[in-house]
């Protein structure tokens, strides 16, 4: 919702203040179209010939996203601290019980009670080779640490790439805007017979080029890709919480412990207060 309306905010601002002005939308109505395609159209194809087939997939996807937001709630915390503290009991207090889960985890009873961490693959595999590691003595703190951390900044660089697609198609717009003006004025400079209000609407028609490159990349594109890089970042804290939460159980803290390590860790916005997360920790022992 915030997005449309930054959307619509732009555009009534933009052309509400040309109208105020008293400028004229017929020759911008005119030109539009065509230089529309001159720019989009090259934008699309620099697009495509830069980036592999993956990153256009996810690109296309991550545009959706801009007006869905992140993937995790405030509830998804609160259910993934529950999966974890029985993980970490588990781990505990019957080391065998808890390989059954980690090695099936589509069939987990305990994922099952999560449908929607259970269903997202990154989440599942993080936590259940973290715990296949410390079962197997590969026990060591610090080590784990810096294996989860080299693994979530691979994961991080590669869920960012589509960010960086977008910012750089922002980046070329302006220049795609004048190769569209340029062509425009070669158009009117093989009609310099013509009279000077013929020569005046075909010179803006030809500015409506750069106007709508410079237009389209600080309007659109980039704010595009900028809110795409901060929801890809904030889903990145989810996992972060995952791996706060394990080290923590790796260095022999009560799953209690364990679990408040993590809800310290969580961003503010989506952190369960402390009586909250308590009344769905008693819940999940009584389950």
């Amino acid at each position: 919702m915030i997005a449309i309306a930054g959307i619509v905010i732009v555009i009534v601002m933009v052309f509400g203040g040309y109208l105020a002005a008293g400028g004229k939308m017929g020759i911008i109505l005119h030109a539009m179209p065509f230089e529309l395609t001159m720019i989009m159209g090259a934008g699309v194809g620099a697009f495509l010939l830069s980036n592999s087939g993956a990153v256009v997939k996810r690109t296309f996807k991550d545009i959706a996203r801009v007006f869905k937001g992140s993937k995790w709630t405030a509830p998804d915390y609160r259910d993934l601290l529950c999966l974890l503290f029985e993980l970490v009991r588990l781990a505990k207090s019957d080391p065998l019980a808890l390989e059954t889960h980690i090695e099936g985890p589509a069939d987990s009873s305990v994922f099952g009670r999560y449908p929607k961490i259970q269903a997202d693959r990154e989440a599942v595999e993080l936590i259940c080779d973290t715990l296949r590691s410390a079962s197997m003595n590969y026990d060591d703190p610090h080590q784990v640490e810096e294996v989860l951390e080299k693994r979530m900044e691979a994961n991080l660089h590669h869920a960012l790439h589509p960010s960086h697609a977008i910012q750089n198609l922002a980046d070329g717009l302006p220049a795609l805007g004048i190769v569209a003006a340029v062509l425009g004025i070669i158009k009117t400079m093989a009609s310099i017979d013509q009279p000077p209000e013929v020569l005046g609407k075909m010179i803006g028609g030809a500015l409506v080029g750069t106007f709508l490159g410079v237009f389209l990349a600080y309007g659109f594109v980039g704010p595009f890709a900028a809110r795409i890089k901060s929801i890809v970042e904030e889903d990145a804290q989810f996992y972060q919480l995952i791996r706060e939460v394990l080290v923590a159980n790796l260095h022999r803290h009560s799953p209690a412990m364990c679990i408040e390590v993590g809800r310290q860790n969580a961003p503010h916005h989506v952190r369960p207060a402390f009586d909250d997360l308590e009344s769905a920790l008693k819940e999940t022992k009584a389950a």
